[in-house]
């Protein structure tokens, strides 16, 4: 008789991320770090063969919709140069990712996520205790993905202090720059007080006689990536690296741009339960009715045939808030209407509210962060105005093209990335770009804008082309992947 044998199954493991990030949608954020960490893991987690799993702190900010299905796993000490700190750890799988949690409310019982005296030693503790959970669950990831200046202490601890600690000895590192303005300087007192760090390690964070965290996880990061192609490129220069150029050019070997992507399940006009109406660019019908109602609802004239020119900003500087300043007269001339949301320098705001009042046929400032509003912006407006001077890589123009109202942007970091100018390129345009950061340039284009729009087979092309242009994660998180899989 034949003597059989069994077949041995060998179960293959998962190629394992771990992201550590100070903020992520939907539990707790503040701007496009948090889009990208509640989508990229996701999106990644659904190819199957990867163990994808996120760490953030727990904030008293934490949104109360997620806070009582955590489940606590337990507790463990954080030694933090002399102190020696209570760490919760919580878990909550989500889409298919394991997020976990850091609990400490000495640091993280606050309200607002960042911009306290201690930020240092907060992310410090934050940085330690998402490598020490490893210990703890015995879950060594083969990469670790850390994100900013506030979770760049974890890159820096893994290649100092737990190089040659069992575990931590094989974890390649990645590192991502957001936006090199943020850079996590201090002085070089908090190295040992603080981060526990002895001197020997002070070369390699040091920049500018101050301890520069950003300058440290980009030297001892394995591979560093900016959020688009071309901000990978810009830093180089002094005019975008706020003074890090001759780092950016040391790490120019190992530095990769991938584009953002956005959440095309969160911002879908034809899902999104916030607009007036849904459409699709199918059938654009219910656009004209977001158009109206959102005329309606700002006490604009409702005339369907004016365009709408929206701005849905941060009022600073580097927004290119000034570009709108110095020319609004000149665009309020044209048979226009503006609206104008968001917050921020004084004179900004005062600005756009005296506006309002001289133009109160046309124009509209509503002063106020507010997410219900915008989606009734993106859905109703016809144009969408992006004049940054600086964008490391910008979600607005995505978003804004995704609910068929073309961006006018200018040409910088990920605007240039994501908007082919119809003005150049009248064949698959999906917006209108401007090169230099001129006022009378931009207002060129937006006129160029304007004055396609009365032309509406050709607008409503130009619409079909920004709506159906792939800003989805899945595109990105191919990119990432292939990082990864060189680095391993």
């Amino acid at each position: 008789m034949a003597k059989t044998t069994k077949k041995e199954v060998v179960i293959e493991k998962k190629k394992s991320v771990l992201y550590i990030a100070s903020e992520a949608n939907p539990f707790a954020g503040t701007g496009g770090l948090a889009d990208v960490i509640g989508s990229l893991p996701k999106a990644l987690a659904k190819n199957k063969e990867y163990d994808v799993r996120v760490v953030i702190p727990l904030y008293k900010d934490f949104s109360s919709l997620y806070r009582d299905k955590l489940r606590f796993l337990g507790n463990f000490n954080v030694p933090l140069s002399w102190r020696n700190q209570y760490c919760g750890l919580f878990e909550y799988d989500y889409e298919g990712v394991k997020f976990y949690f850091l609990d400490n409310e000495y640091y993280f019982l606050r309200d607002g996520l960042y911009g306290f005296y201690d930020d240092g030693e907060r992310f410090a503790f934050f940085s330690k205790a998402s490598l020490t959970l490893m210990r703890y669950l015995d879950f060594y990831p083969d990469i670790v993905h850390a994100h900013d200046w506030q979770s760049a202490l974890s890159v820096i601890y893994l290649k100092t202090m737990f190089k040659y600690e069992y575990g931590y000895d094989k974890i390649k590192t990645m590192f991502t720059i957001h936006n090199i303005e943020y850079q996590g300087k201090f002085g070089k007192d908090i190295l040992g007080d603080v981060f526990g760090l002895s001197n020997e390690f002070y070369p390699d964070l040091e920049y500018d006689n101050c301890v520069n965290l950003l300058k440290g996880a980009m030297m001892l990061s394995d591979v560093v990536s900016t959020v688009s192609p071309t901000y990978a490129t810009e830093i180089k220069y002094d005019y975008f690296s706020h003074g890090l150029s001759p780092i950016v050019t040391a790490v120019a070997h190992k530095t990769v741009g991938i584009l953002n992507g956005i959440d095309q399940k969160v911002y879908s006009p034809e899902k999104d339960e916030r607009v007036f109406a849904n459409y699709s660019a199918k059938d654009l019908s219910g656009k004209a009715v977001c158009k109206k109602e959102l005329q309606k609802m700002l006490g604009l004239p409702e005339k369907e045939n004016v365009p709408v020119i929206a701005m849905i900003s941060r009022l600073v500087g580097h927004k290119g808030v000034d570009l709108l300043k110095g020319v609004i007269d000149e665009l309020l001339c044209e048979n226009v209407q503006l609206v104008i949301l968001g917050k921020g320098e004084k004179q900004y705001e005062d600005f756009f509210r005296k506006i309002q009042d001289e133009y109160s046929s046309k124009a509209r400032a509503v002063i106020a962060y507010n997410k219900d509003l915008s989606s009734k912006i993106y859905s109703g407006a016809d144009i969408f105005l992006m004049p940054s001077k600086s964008e490391p890589c910008g979600l607005s123009q995505m978003i804004a093209a995704r609910y068929g109202t073309v961006p006018v942007v200018r040409k910088t970091g990920g605007l240039a990335d994501s908007i082919k100018p119809f003005n150049l390129d009248r064949k698959s345009g999906n917006g209108f770009r401007f090169e230099n950061y001129n006022a009378h340039e931009m207002l060129y284009v937006l006129k160029d804008a304007v004055y396609t729009y009365k032309d509406k087979p050709v607008w409503d092309k130009i619409v079909q082309t920004a709506m159906k242009t792939d800003f989805s994660w899945k595109k990105s998180a191919k990119e990432y992947e292939k990082v990864y899989e060189n680095l391993l």
